[in-house]
């Protein structure tokens, strides 16, 4: 199964986990990165819409990498993955507030993500937890 990790760059680990399986952040923020590609994923959809209508940053959401390093292009990549934790924090306060929000069009594009909410919210925790250090953040995945 697909796995979400969260490291930072300090001197302790983020003590907040992922309450549950993290695979559905990996299909969304693969998702939000195939939209420059046109893909018609109602989670590309989603990423569309809170880009374009709710004006989000989702360039944070874009910045992940491959942890597997089988060459050296990815071991470039997973180095060129670092960020700042606050605009990370900033996107998923953003992405969770539109989340929640009562429109009924993002309600039927996460319909079929049911988990998505719960795991954009612990990754906002995380974030905020290591912006709040001063900390940065790297998102990587394995598949």
């Amino acid at each position: 199964m697909p796995t979400l990790y969260f490291e930072v760059d300090g001197d302790e680990p983020c003590p907040i986990e992922f309450a549950g399986p993290s695979d559905v952040l990996v299909y969304f923020l693969s998702l939000v990165f195939a939209t420059r590609y046109g893909s018609q994923h109602d989670l590309s959809k989603l990423a569309l819409l809170l880009r374009g209508e709710r004006k989000i940053d989702m360039s944070p959401l874009s910045k992940f990498a491959d942890r597997n390093v089988e060459e050296e292009a990815d071991a470039t990549d997973l180095e060129r993955a670092w960020q700042d934790a606050p605009p990370l924090a900033k996107t998923l306060l953003d992405v969770n507030d539109a989340l929640d929000s009562e429109d009924e069009r993002i309600a039927g594009m996460i319909a079929e993500s049911p988990d998505l909410l719960a795991r954009l919210r612990d990754l906002q925790r995380m974030a905020e937890w290591a912006a709040d250090r001063g900390y940065r953040v790297r998102l990587t995945y394995d598949l």
